[in-house]
C-alpha cells in the first residue's frame, strides 16, 4: 500500500522542538490507524459527541478524529494562541516554512488530520488532504474548496449524475464539518488548559463559516487571471 509521508516540525518560543510525522494511503488520503492502545477518556465517541454524528457508541468505542489527535495534543498545553512558532512542513516534493501564531500552525496540522482521520463528516476534505498546502490564506482556501468540489462534480457528471457546477449545495457540505468543529472544540476544553489548541479549532470553524458565504466573491476577485480561459478560441 503506496503511502504519503507529511513532517510537520515545531520550534518554539523556549527553543523547544517537536515533530509529528503522517502517513496518508496515497488512494484514499486516509491517515494510518494510531498506535496508542490506551486513548484517552476525552476521546470517547460519547464524550461531547457531535451533533449528527453517524456512528453509534455500542458499535465505535472511540471518535477516529479525537484519537488522532489525542497523539499531537500534549505537546502544546503550555502555549498561548498568539505565541509564535516557527513550522517546517516537509513532503517529498517540498519543504515549506513559516513563523506564525501557534492557533494558525496548529489549525493547519488539526484541519490536516481531522481530513484524514476517518470521521465520515469530514472525509469530504480528503482530496484536500492529499494534496495538502500549509497555512493557505483566505483566497487560497477558496480556490482549493472550488476546485476539489468541481472535480467531484466533473466525476458525478461522468458516471451520469447530475453536477452542481453553480456550487449551490457547498454550504450543505460545510455545515457538516461545522458540527465537526463544534464538536470537537467542547472535547479539547475538556483536555487542555490553554488556548492555542481550541482555538485552532475555532480559526477552522471560521473558515468554515466564511468560504461557503463568501466563496463567490472570493473567486470573482481572481477571475480576471482566467482571461485566456474564458476567451474565445482563436478560428481554424
Amino acid at each position: 500500500m503506496s503511502k504519503v509521508a507529511l513532517k510537520y516540525h515545531f520550534t518554539f518560543p523556549d527553543s523547544r522542538e517537536r515533530t509529528f510525522e503522517l502517513e496518508l494511503d496515497r488512494d484514499t488520503a486516509e491517515l494510518s490507524t494510531p498506535t496508542d492502545p490506551n486513548p484517552p477518556a476525552w476521546t470517547e465517541l460519547g464524550f461531547h459527541q457531535c451533533t449528527g454524528c453517524p456512528f453509534e457508541k455500542d458499535k465505535v468505542s472511540h471518535c477516529p478524529a479525537a484519537v488522532h489527535l489525542s497523539t499531537v495534543i500534549d505537546g502544546f498545553t503550555d502555549l498561548v494562541s498568539y505565541d509564535k512558532v516557527r513550522v517546517e512542513v516537509e513532503t517529498d516534493e517540498r519543504a515549506v516554512v513559516a513563523t506564525l501564531s501557534a492557533q494558525q500552525a496548529l489549525a493547519s496540522l488539526m484541519g490536516l488530520i481531522m481530513a484524514s482521520s476517518g470521521c465520515p463528516r469530514t472525509a469530504v476534505f480528503r482530496p484536500m488532504a492529499r494534496f495538502h498546502l500549509p497555512f493557505s490564506n483566505e483566497s487560497e482556501t477558496a480556490y482549493r474548496v472550488a476546485a476539489m468540489y468541481l472535480v467531484a462534480q466533473h466525476f458525478i457528471a461522468g458516471a451520469g449524475g447530475k453536477p452542481d457546477f453553480a456550487l449551490e449545495d457547498l454550504g450543505r457540505v460545510y455545515r457538516g464539518v461545522h458540527a465537526v468543529n463544534r464538536g470537537m472544540a467542547q472535547r479539547l476544553r475538556a483536555a487542555t488548559r490553554q488556548d492555542a489548541i481550541v482555538n485552532a479549532i475555532v480559526l477552522l470553524d471560521v473558515y468554515s463559516s466564511l468560504v461557503p458565504a463568501a466563496i463567490h466573491d472570493i473567486l470573482g476577485e481572481i477571475k480576471p487571471a482566467f482571461a485566456a480561459l474564458l476567451s474565445e478560441p482563436p478560428s481554424a
